[in-house]
Parts: C-alpha cells; structure tokens; sequence
C-alpha cells in the first residue's frame, strides 16, 4: 500500500530539512526520498518548489514566532511571560533559527519572512518590557538589547549550559525590570 503523505507532512518534512540540512534541501526530490515516496504526493499538494518553500517558511514564522507568543499569552504576568520566553529562547536548539538566517541571506523572500519575524519578535518584547513597567524611554534599547542576546545564541550555533542559562536568564530579567 503506497503512503499518503498531506502538504503538512511535506511541511514538517520541510523544516526538518532546512534545520539539518538547510535550505538547499528543501527540493521534491530530496525530501521525497527522506519519506520514501515518489515526488508525485509533493505536486499534488503543491503547485512548485517555490509554494512549498513559501509554505515551510510561514511554518517558521508560527512555529518560531506566533505559536510561542499565544504560550505566552496565556500566562498571568509580564514577568512570568518574560521569564518563560527567556526560558524557550536559550533553551532551544538553534539550528532552524540558523538555517533560517542563512537561507535569508541569498534569498528576498525569507529575507522579507526573517524580518517580519525580527520586527514581531522586538514589537511583542517591547509590548512586555512596557507591561512590566519599564519607562517608555528605556523600551526599545532594552528590547533590542534583549533581542540581540538572542541573535548572538543563534549565531555561537550551541546550547548554553544550565548554570551560565539560569544566570544569563536572571541578568535579562534584571535588564527587563523584573
């Protein structure tokens, strides 16, 4: 019996391929023999490389953006969402995020998507730092500072160890008026 893969089997695929073997993977044929199928199941779901690439990069956005904003959401205070988002932030692997950068620097459509997302990503820090009572003035430099911490993780390409996390967390909480 032949596999039925759905386009968002094809998309998980995806963002798998992009963070082990970046963007030069994402192609029918690549990922087709990952999943042991023929290329026939990706065309039908999509229309060409491109659309397929255009779908794993909103995946990005709502994996590495939006969703971790709606956890956040439902928590109770500035700071408790602060902490939490320290928490994902330096806990998590950084090769989707690395493989992200490194696609959008050869191609304007994720270069567009990996700016949508830097512009989310500091507008909801700001909206906290503002929850958490920073004064408006302080805001933006604080939030581009935090940002910019998260960029320099991505870039050392490794997890930061438990203890140097616990007290890079605390420092940013400080920095964030928590």
């Amino acid at each position: 019996m032949l596999q039925k893969l759905s386009a968002e089997d094809w998309i998980k695929a995806g963002l798998k391929a992009l963070s082990r073997d970046g963007f030069t993977a994402l192609k029918a044929d690549v990922i087709a023999k990952k999943l042991r199928v023929s290329r026939g199941s990706f065309y039908w779901h999509f229309a060409d490389v491109a659309a397929f690439e255009q779908a794993v990069m909103e995946r990005w956005r709502d994996v590495m953006a939006e969703r971790i904003i709606r956890e956040l959401e439902g928590l109770a205070s500035a700071g408790a969402r602060m902490s939490r988002l320290f928490q994902l932030a330096f806990s998590a692997d950084p090769a989707l995020e690395t493989a992200m950068r490194a696609w959008a620097a050869s191609d304007t459509r994720a270069r567009a998507m990996v700016r949508t997302v830097d512009q989310r990503r500091l507008a909801y820090i700001g909206r906290m730092l503002s929850d958490a009572g920073v004064a408006a003035k302080h805001v933006q430099p604080r939030a581009q500072i935090i940002y910019w911490t998260y960029l320099g993780f991505v870039l050392s390409g490794r997890p930061v160890p438990g203890k140097a996390r616990e007290e890079l967390i605390a420092q940013l909480l400080v920095l964030a008026g928590n």
